[in-house]
Parts: structure tokens; sequence; C-alpha cells
């Protein structure tokens, strides 16, 4: 089958959605696909076999790491010569509405998937009120296609109370033979926690910004004075809280990738996961995989992935020391941890990308055959 993605993030960036786009791109390639991929520029010619057309693009104001990419004439041009049997938009908004309407006009059956819970991010940049408009646009550009994919039941129900139709669900998915128990090494611990190795040790892990909540971490290391917390990752709020984390046992560690993220993963004692925002929350699969026990909020995708008490802590957001309660549950025993390091581990184990992306194909197919 041949394929063509629109995205408006991937690699070099490192999130949530570049880490499926790019198992996916893998292996639907394994699987026998040819893919062709239109990215913003400054991503590589050649991934795992699919071809990366760059489309250049301006930074978006709220979030730098993003870019605008608009596509031209030769956007379209390629994908003529391509000739896609299906066209899937990653996040429609810019470049995947140009793939959208190219789709459109030449009638190659479309999908498009809802990674980015924009309209809760808006509250979070002062621009609350222009939820209702987002919905709008949402809707516009969504309802355009014949199958919309969603990375948890969560997100169904909520773009479904928002007005946009043909859903269905695109499974988790998760590197078991990179994030294991195994990769634990005693010098990551020693790092991570600034020379204290024997002191509790809090990982967080994704964007440093407004709308991930990293300050309701804070509290924990009131509570848990010898506590140290790793912040794994960067964005545009990284200044504002190395202010606010100011004296604290809090350390900023940067983008990591591949083994040197698993084995922060094995080295935490436990991870923890504030925001409120997230469709799905495949970094708390990473985690799991890892044997890292995970407290994450009660909100959106996250109950997908984790059950309360089983194989991680939920924790309401309005409870004030509800994160704090929950992180103290996980470290009460050590048979305690070991408790949810077996089941979080048992619960990414069901989750390949190969079953993910064999899904998908799935999908392609039924919508292609007119389904």
């Amino acid at each position: 089958m041949r394929v063509a993605l629109f995205t408006e993030t991937f690699l070099p960036k490192i999130d949530g959605i570049v880490t499926r786009l790019s198992h996916t791109i893998r292996w639907l390639g394994k699987m026998g696909d040819e893919v062709l991929v239109f990215a913003p520029a400054g991503a590589p010619a050649e991934y795992c076999g699919a071809q990366v057309v760059g489309v250049q693009g301006v930074p978006l104001p709220l979030y730098p790491e993003l870019k605008l990419a608009w596509p031209h004439w030769g956007v379209a041009q390629k994908l003529r010569q391509f000739q896609p049997q299906v066209v899937h938009v990653v996040n429609p908004a810019v470049l995947g509405v140009g793939g959208l309407l190219l789709s459109k006009w030449h009638r190659w059956p479309l999908v498009a998937s809802y990674h980015t819970h924009l309209p809760r991010y808006l509250q979070h940049y002062g621009l609350g009120a222009l939820e209702g408009l987002l919905w709008a646009l949402l809707r516009a550009g969504h309802n355009q296609a014949r199958l919309n994919l969603c990375t948890s039941t969560a997100m169904i129900q909520e773009l479904q109370s928002n007005g946009i139709e043909r859903l269905a669900l695109w499974q988790k998915g998760v590197d078991t033979e990179l994030f294991h128990p195994g990769q634990y090494q005693p010098e990551v611990r020693v790092r991570l926690t600034q020379g204290h190795p024997e002191a509790p040790l809090l990982l967080y892990v994704g964007r440093l910004s407004a709308e991930k909540e990293i300050e309701r971490l804070r509290p924990l290391l009131t509570a848990l004075p010898t506590a140290h917390l790793a912040l794994v990752g960067d964005g545009p709020h990284r200044e504002q809280l190395e202010q606010y984390f100011g004296g604290t046992n809090t350390h900023f560690i940067g983008y990591l990738q591949g083994e040197a993220l698993a084995q922060a993963f094995a080295a935490a004692d436990v991870f923890v996961f504030p925001s409120c925002t997230e469709t799905l929350g495949l970094v708390l699969l990473e985690a799991m995989a890892a044997g890292c026990p995970v407290v994450a909020a009660r909100r959106g995708g996250i109950t997908d992935v984790v059950q309360d008490g089983v194989n991680g802590f939920l924790f309401e957001p309005e409870q004030e020391l509800g994160l704090v309660a929950a992180v103290q549950q996980v470290l009460a025993s050590p048979g305690q941890r070991q408790r949810l390091q077996v089941m979080a581990r048992r619960e990414a184990e069901r989750w390949g990308w190969a079953a993910a992306t064999a899904q998908l194909r799935r999908y392609y197919e039924q919508v292609a055959a007119g389904c």
C-alpha cells in the first residue's frame, strides 16, 4: 500500500507524536508498504526507507520548537507523482490542511488522527476564550476525513461530544526491548541525584511547557525533603521553572533519547506526571516498561494507561496534596514498589508497535476500500 503522511512535527524533534510516527513508519516498511512523509524542514531526507519531504515554515510563537510549514506547489507535485492509496494527516493545522485539501481535490481516501489536545492548551496561554473557535476549526478539518483516529477512549468521547465524526481508536504501543528494568545502571542514578543515590529519585520526562503543569511537583520536595527531582526534557517554560524550583533538589537534565532515556526510567523510584492535557501519554508506558512505578493525573488519555492501585497511582488534580499522597504510597515499602514494578511491566508488554501498526493498516485498507 502507498501511504502519504502529513505531519506538523517530526524528527529531530522529540515528543510522543514523533515517537509514534517513527515506529509506525518503520513497521509499515517492514510490512511491505511504501511511505511518503511531508514534514517541516529540518527532518532527515529519508527515514527507515520512507522518503521525507521537508517543507519550509516559521516557528509558532507560543511553541518555537514547532514550525508552521506552508504547503506549496512542490508538495502537490510530489503527491501526484506518488499517487497514494491513502493520505493520513496527523494533527492537521497548516501543512496537514494542505494534505487534506489535496486529498479531497484528487479524491484520495483520507485518514486524520488527533494527538495534541490543543483546546485544553489555550487556557494555559491566556487564550481560553478561543476554545470554541478552535473546536469549530477542528470540526471543519477532521470531518473531511473518512476516519478520525484517537489514541485513547477519553479522546474519542471528547471529540464526539464536540461534533467530530467517524471516530476510532488507534491503540497504544511501546518498545519493550529498549525500555526494560535491565537498563538500570548505578552511575545513572548517581548522576540524576547529583551524587545522592541513596535519596528517593523522582523523575519527569516531557516538554517543559506551561500546559504540562510541572509546578505541581514542587510540594513533593517539601513533603519529601531528601528526595531529588530530575526533569528530563526542554522547552519554552524552562527558564521560569528554573526560577520556580530554585533552592530545591531539582535537576534539569535536558533531552535524553534511546538507551540514555531508558536508563533514566530504570534508575528512578517514581515517575511523576502532572499534566492534565494528555491525549494518551506514551511516556507513561515507557516508564512502566522500564519497571518504574508511575503517579499521574486522573485526566484525559492517562486513564487508558494507568490502573489506579494496580500498575500505578492516579491523583485528582483538584486535591492539593493528592500527588504527594500518591507518591508516598509508592514509596511506603519496598514490597509495594516491587508489586507496582511487576504489574507496570506486565501491562507494557501487552502493547507492541507491530500490533498497533497492523491495526492502523487495517484502518487504511477499510478506508481505501470505501468501507
